[in-house]
């Protein structure tokens, strides 16, 4: 399966949280605050309030403990925040940074919330769609209540961000829990890039914290850029080369999909029993660390 497939896959699949069914299903099925569609929406009022389906985070409470989670210190930074809202999440991120640039795509609330963060010169509010801005060109951190429909997008602008250093997403459960492996399963976007940023889940948000309240509950997703690859950048390509053989699904099992690309039986088995993989292992219970074994060995 090649990296432009799963991210494909990724996104149909984060869509179906907040699409699909009655225009009255779609709203109760809106992502949490920043829940829109962040892209350019069309005719009148009734329907852009449908498309964008807004729910805000409950109170400040929800919104310090984000905060938390997020963990940045005080001083820190440039922080971004995704899907600004109505300001809840912006207002407890104000005072732990240096510098906080608030993006949010409906131009409703923009009066509202600069209203509200009056009292914070160094937050600027942006009335413009994230994933249309350029990466800071210093190191920076990301923070956001994000849409369901739109996380593997805005997940992939961060991976892609060369300053990077971490990103915290309010994002659906499904979702986080899939990505760090707290299923016993892991998915080739975080197994192909472990070596660079780890994946946690920090905890569960229910879906009470929100109004209105959305039909699944949500988690607080954290990505961090290592300071220490656990691969250096010149062993990138062979690595995410064999992650992906790994996962194109030819021959049933990892070890199948492996030999029939070529690898030799015998590397192959020294490889898998180094990592402690049984050659029945199927491609999404190989751990990331087992992967790592897995390229020291073939390498």
């Amino acid at each position: 399966m090649s990296a432009r497939t799963d991210s494909d896959k990724n996104r149909r699949a984060d869509a179906r949280a907040t699409t699909g069914g009655n225009a009255r299903t779609n709203r109760r099925r809106g992502s949490p605050e920043g829940g829109r569609d962040t892209g350019s929406g069309g005719g009148g009022s009734r329907s852009r309030s449908l498309s964008l389906s807004q729910n805000f985070l409950a109170g400040p409470a929800v919104a310090r403990r984000v905060v938390r989670l997020a963990a940045p210190e005080a001083g820190a930074g440039l922080v971004i925040e995704v899907g600004a809202g109505t300001g809840t999440l912006t207002e407890a991120l104000a005072p732990h940074c240096r510098e906080l640039i608030a993006y949010e795509i409906d131009r409703r609330l923009l009066p509202g919330l600069r209203t509200r963060l009056a009292a914070h010169p160094h937050v600027r509010v942006v009335g413009q769609d994230f994933l249309t801005a350029r990466p800071p060109r210093e190191p920076f951190a990301v923070v956001g209540n994000v849409p369901y429909a739109r996380t593997s997008a805005i997940v992939d602008w961060c991976l892609r961000a060369p300053r990077l250093e971490s990103a915290t997403f309010v994002t659906q459960l499904e979702y986080a829990r899939k990505r760090t492996g707290d299923y016993g399963r892991w998915s080739l976007l975080t197994v192909r890039t472990w070596p660079w940023h780890e994946w946690r889940l920090r905890g569960r948000v229910p879906r009470e914290s929100f109004r209105p309240v959305p039909r699944v509950d949500s988690a607080v997703l954290r990505i961090d850029r290592r300071g220490e690859p656990l691969l250096p950048r010149g062993e990138e390509a062979a690595y995410r080369r064999l992650v992906e053989t790994g996962f194109g699904g030819a021959g049933g099992t990892l070890y199948a999909s492996l030999r029939r690309a070529g690898y030799p039986t015998a590397r192959l088995t020294t490889a898998f029993r180094k990592a402690d993989l049984p050659k029945t292992t199927v491609v999404a219970y190989a751990t990331p660390a087992q992967w790592l074994t897995l390229h020291e060995t073939l390498r």
